[in-house]
């Protein structure tokens, strides 16, 4: 079932808040970093234990950085398929994207069947 006009614009404006609540994060994530430098976290007189923590807390920020900045390059390519009226068609199959999880994943580029197949060979 392709998506009407309504849905469509009720989806956008849910990515454009996303978006917005994303770069937000992101903004903090890398102030906090700037501000909280690895020398501050792991101490001046270092032992094993210290500079683990350190480089955990080091590791965690990074991938909250990654993981929002691939929602956000998913974001984007959902805005330009809006634009682009591919909106809502899996960019592997061609076939229609349920609403379902669009409402609940609106950058969502494929439908679940081929998601769990680019899932499944990507795995690594």
């Amino acid at each position: 079932m392709t998506l009407n006009r309504r849905e469509i614009v009720q989806l956008a404006s849910a990515i454009a808040e996303r978006r917005q609540a994303l770069l937000e994060e992101i903004r903090r994530d890398l102030s906090r970093v700037r501000e909280e430098p690895y020398e501050s976290i792991a101490g001046a007189v270092r032992d094993i234990g210290d500079e683990a923590v350190a480089d955990l807390i080091a590791d965690v920020d990074q991938a909250e950085v990654t993981r929002d900045l691939g929602e956000l390059r998913e974001l984007e390519a959902a805005l330009k398929r809006i634009a682009d009226g591919a909106y809502g068609l899996c960019v592997d199959c061609g076939d229609d994207i349920a609403i379902e999880r669009l409402r609940a994943q609106p950058g969502a580029p494929r439908c679940v069947g081929c998601q769990q197949r680019h899932e499944k060979t990507y795995r690594t």
